[in-house]
């Protein structure tokens, strides 16, 4: 794996399970649900969701500042304030131009959008903010981190639905390798909790209409699952090459040895009911790993809590790992943060590898029998030299990464 892989230096979170990664890491090992009624979805056919506790973008980036950003922007800027602190890096001593920002996004902002449209129907074109676009596009994520942090390198939002986050780290360990940059801010953030997109994912019968235990909506796994519960927020990981790590006497929390990406090339929303794509993904990060289908520890699975979806993954799971890792989906506790999520589970699965603890999977009540893997329903104790965090979105779009020891 020499030459091949790159070290993951800095941690940021801003999530449903709390702000910062200590709080929301005790959350998701405790298996404590965030899922909750939400006052913004009254009106819509499916009424819970996920939201970051007690988020004030005022106090945490400045009343000017957070007046000019979209929530989706607003989580990404804290998250990596974070992840860079985390890292020991500083805007004032780092060569701006050799500093990357690629995040992963589904949908830009739509709660400045869906805002905007309603001033448009009520007073008119002429009374619509001059900010929407520089607000709403999902590049200025990036270009937002970029002005914030002083990364004068290359600066990209990728966007393959709920796989974005994790296809965002694959391309920023791709710029490291190729020497692009020294470092790259990387990970993902979505802020897609607003009454029309989850409308839309209500009507495609998406989410769990479990309104009589919000708590016990999202579970992954279970036999009992009947869809995701929606979250928001960022998860954001600084990584460099080791050898440029090690110069400057940083902390290695863990690297990212592999990638793998793929398409199911079978359905606009399903997942191919073998589980097909994903298995292409994993099976190409654990060759770019140098590793085999029994060295995986542990993954941090998809794990959405839709019916389609978890059997599929672990089917192939089964097929595919002949080691019996131990799964998990954190989903069960954070909800499913859409673009964000494989950026969130990224950190997640560092810390598994990091601290040597598996978080369970909350709500596993009655595990689907359909199913045969070993899937956590407690915290676990497990020396982790090799972990994978898959992540699967619309159009059939996998990536998986391999996450490895320090």
């Amino acid at each position: 794996m020499v030459g091949t892989d790159v070290a993951v230096t800095g941690l940021g979170l801003v999530t449903p399970a709390g702000i910062g990664v200590e709080s929301s890491w005790a959350t998701v090992r405790s298996g404590r649900s965030t899922a909750a009624f939400d006052p913004v979805l009254e009106s819509n056919p499916v009424r819970i969701s996920c939201r970051v506790p007690g988020f004030d973008a005022d106090a945490l980036l400045g009343a000017r500042r957070a007046l000019r950003l979209d929530p989706f922007v607003q989580f990404a800027l804290v998250a990596a304030r974070e992840a860079l602190a985390d890292a020991g890096l500083d805007r004032e001593t780092w060569d701006g131009a050799r500093v990357g920002v690629v995040l992963g996004n589904g949908d830009g902002g739509p709660t400045t959008v869906e805002a905007q449209h309603r001033v448009l129907l009520s007073a008119g074109a002429g009374k619509v903010s001059p900010l929407l676009l520089p607000m709403q596009l999902p590049n200025m994520l990036a270009g937002q981190t970029a002005i914030e942090f002083g990364a004068a390198g290359p600066n990209l939002v990728v966007s393959t639905a709920c796989a974005s986050g994790t296809t965002a780290v694959g391309v920023a360990r791709d710029l490291l390798l190729l020497d692009r940059c020294d470092v790259v801010l990387t990970g993902g953030s979505e802020a897609l909790i607003t009454p029309l997109a989850m409308a839309g994912f209500a009507q495609m019968g998406a989410l769990s209409r479990r309104e009589d235990d919000p708590a016990a909506a999202s579970r992954p796994f279970d036999a009992d699952r009947d869809g995701f519960v929606a979250g928001e927020g960022a998860g954001i990981l600084v990584l460099e090459r080791p050898a440029d790590a090690r110069a400057r006497g940083a902390r290695v929390r863990a690297r990212v040895a592999g990638y793998g990406a793929s398409a199911d090339a079978h359905h606009m929303t399903s997942p191919h009911p073998t589980g097909a794509g994903i298995e292409s993904a994993v099976r190409d990060a654990l060759r770019d790993a140098d590793a085999g289908p029994g060295d995986v520890r542990h993954v941090n699975a998809h794990g959405t809590s839709t019916p389609l979806n978890d059997l599929a993954e672990a089917t192939m799971l089964k097929r595919v790992l002949t080691g019996d890792p131990l799964v998990t989906s954190t989903k069960g506790v954070t909800g499913h943060l859409l673009g964000a999520a494989g950026a969130v589970e990224a950190v997640f699965t560092v810390l598994s590898v990091e601290q040597s603890i598996v978080p369970p999977t909350a709500n596993l009540t009655h595990p689907d029998p359909r199913i045969d893997i070993k899937v956590a329903s407690t915290q676990t104790s497990l020396p982790v030299d090799l972990a994978l965090s898959n992540s699967c979105g619309f159009g059939g779009q996998n990536a998986v990464l391999a996450v490895a020891a320090a």
